[in-house]
């Protein structure tokens, strides 16, 4: 693999991370907080794609700022829809509007196990819980696990929105996640970076 760099941000009421993984001259951003694609631009950087871990509303308010200050193509399990982004079940939650540009998803990933960018190989896990649409992406030849919001430090992602299930969450993590390098470092899509081997020593959440 070629030399890898990892930026991180953070915004938004729910204080959501992106991550901007650079590698082989390309630069290819995971998940699109608020506020990302001003981020972007302060710091000087392009993006060749952007890669959805889910769809959740705090993930993708960015998007449609990105792909119009970028014009890149975007990567996601799932075609866009309201089930996916909560977006008016957020409004009841907090009692005030959370609008949501609209975005396209250019490449589906649903059913793919591998994704193949320039300068950058990932390996793909569905495991959803959460939401339908989780993915997480294992960078090849890095022990780095980018989440979502499937693992946390000393958490896992709450299952008690629409279409959440505890139980499909936990067997996923089982059976896709645990079984990863100790080493493994994961960037969640909420808090700081942790490892599979810390999460499955202490998380009381799976046993």
């Amino acid at each position: 693999m070629e030399k890898l760099s990892i930026e991180a941000y953070c915004g938004g009421v729910f204080q959501t991370n992106g991550f901007l993984v650079r590698s082989g001259g390309k630069n290819w951003l995971f998940d699109a907080p608020d506020g990302i694609a001003d981020w972007l631009k302060e710091k000087g950087h392009s993006v060749d794609g952007l890669i959805l871990t889910h769809q959740h509303h705090d993930h993708v308010i960015g998007a449609g700022a990105v792909i119009e200050a970028f014009d890149c193509p975007v990567w996601a399990h799932s075609e866009p829809s309201e089930e996916l982004t909560l977006a008016k079940r957020l409004e009841q939650m907090m009692g005030i509007p959370c609008e949501l540009d609209e975005y396209p998803v250019h490449h589906l990933l649903e059913g793919e196990s591998k994704l193949a960018l320039e300068g950058l190989e990932l390996e793909l896990f569905h495991v959803p819980g959460h939401s339908p649409d989780s993915v997480c992406f294992l960078i090849t030849g890095a022990p780095v696990l980018i989440g979502g919001d499937v693992l946390f430090q000393g958490s896992i992602g709450r299952t008690d929105f629409p279409n959440g299930d505890h139980d499909l969450l936990i067997s996923g993590i089982k059976e896709k996640l645990w079984p990863l390098p100790d080493d493994t470092q994961v960037l969640p899509g909420h808090g700081g970076p942790t490892t599979i081997g810390e999460e499955k020593a202490t998380t009381p959440f799976v046993r």
